[in-house]
């Protein structure tokens, strides 16, 4: 359980800009800073409170005539993959995930670079530099590991751990209730993997050999299609104006 946080924390809001998701729309968030030695105790409580994590900065939108972006988890125990994801599990039966400290390499840049020229060229993040990204990957106050994803090899089964080439990467914080998937990417070339997918069965998977509950996916952003695969994690709860509730479709 949860225990109250001795100081409550200063909130700011930012100003006003455009939304990534919605065209013609703008957002603002509020966030707070997630540092000392209760910043994983503050973490869980604001993630239950539809915060997401970014580097010490824990934030959610405050839009004032918005409300479409959605937190979601997934209830881990109750989660059985549908005849889709279990293709994608198929597809992706060579891959092997290990996890290790939360440490930038050039390898990792090089893939997270590729992934954003190819993916998302004009977003917010385009113009992230080499120590932008070790910053994103180390600049944390809670519990956060770096999930690498490689084939398997003659070895993986003794070892634990893929070879070759990184084809996908998952930032991931370890919160009291759940697992918390902040950022993920993987090798655009390789697209008709269904990586994303895949990364997110594969946690699924990892929290409930660790007993937690849940699985947080960040937002769901109705009318947005690139937020459309969240909702296909079922069953799964969103955070709603009277708390968390239960989704089965």
């Amino acid at each position: 359980m949860t225990r109250p946080i001795r100081e409550a924390p200063q909130f700011y809001l930012t100003a006003p800009s455009p939304c990534p998701y919605l065209p013609g729309r703008e957002e603002r968030k509020v966030f707070t800073h997630l540092v000392g030695n209760r910043a994983r105790e503050l973490n869980d409580l604001l993630t239950h409170g539809g915060f997401r994590r970014s580097q010490t900065i824990a934030y959610r939108p405050a839009c004032e005539t918005c409300r479409a972006c959605i937190s979601v988890r997934v209830l881990v125990d109750e989660f059985a993959p549908g005849r889709t994801q279990r293709r994608t599990l198929a597809l992706n039966d060579d891959l092997i995930g290990s996890t290790g400290p939360n440490k930038p390499s050039s390898e990792q840049y090089s893939l997270f670079r590729r992934y954003l020229d190819h993916r998302h060229p004009e977003g917010g993040m385009a113009e992230m530099t080499v120590l932008d990204y070790a910053m994103m990957v180390e600049d944390s106050h809670v519990e956060t590991n770096v999930i690498e994803y490689r084939r398997r090899g003659p070895d993986s089964f003794a070892t634990g751990r893929g070879q070759g080439d990184l084809i996908a990467l998952a930032l991931t914080d370890r919160m009291a209730d759940g697992l918390s998937m902040v950022y993920s990417f993987y090798d655009p070339a390789l697209s008709d993997r269904s990586l994303g997918t895949f990364m997110i069965l594969d946690h699924i998977a990892r929290a409930r050999k660790l007993g937690l509950p849940y699985l947080y996916l960040g937002y769901w952003v109705q009318g947005s299609s690139k937020m459309d695969y969240k909702a296909r994690f079922l069953p799964q709860e969103r955070l709603m104006g009277r708390g968390w509730e239960r989704s089965d479709d």
